[in-house]
């Protein structure tokens, strides 16, 4: 596997991207509404914390739609049953990224003849104490995802989502059983 990619578009995905930009801020808005109502909706189910536009920060594009989930909310429901839940219910969260200060690439980077030559051990062992993310670590155990899709369709999807987690809380127990 390598670490790169050609990620140019050609003239055909830029003619169609372009015929796309038309909407896009007619999606923008959808998404930043219908994000508005399911974050009013979600935050009153207790283990569901969503996430938060930071002050001074005016827009949010909801390319991902992400909340933290506690499982000790949900009878210990592990976070993929919690996923798997919600997927029976037709609601496609996903559990989003691994800790990527963790992916092996970055090791063998670092581990490497060229990297051992260029910098001395003393800064690569610092680099690798700096690495340790705890809190990071955490978000990506608890974070769940809907794609920017999710958020495009009318009102009625969004009370369905959080119908959906409220209907997963209520059955946690017994899916923890099964």
């Amino acid at each position: 596997m390598r670490n790169g990619a050609n990620l140019r578009m050609t003239e055909f995905q830029a003619a169609l991207l372009l015929e796309q930009l038309k909407r896009v801020e007619e999606q923008s808005h959808s998404r930043e509404q219908n994000a508005a109502y399911l974050t009013k909706q979600l935050a009153e189910i207790p283990g569901i914390r969503p996430a938060r536009m930071y002050d001074g920060a005016t827009r949010n594009a909801y390319h991902l739609y992400m909340f933290r989930y506690d499982s000790t909310q949900f009878a210990s429901l592990p976070r993929a049953q919690f996923l798997k839940a919600l997927h029976a219910e037709g609601v496609p969260g996903s559990g989003g990224y691994t800790p990527l200060n963790k992916e092996p690439f970055l090791k063998h980077t670092f581990d490497s003849r060229a990297y051992r030559a260029i910098y001395p051990d003393k800064q690569l062992a610092a680099w690798t104490e700096r690495n340790h993310c705890p809190a990071n670590d955490k978000l990506c155990e608890e974070a769940v995802w809907f794609t920017q899709t999710t958020l495009l369709g009318p009102r009625e999807d969004m009370d369905q989502i959080a119908d959906a987690v409220r209907k997963v809380q209520r059955n946690a127990a017994s899916l923890v059983q099964s």
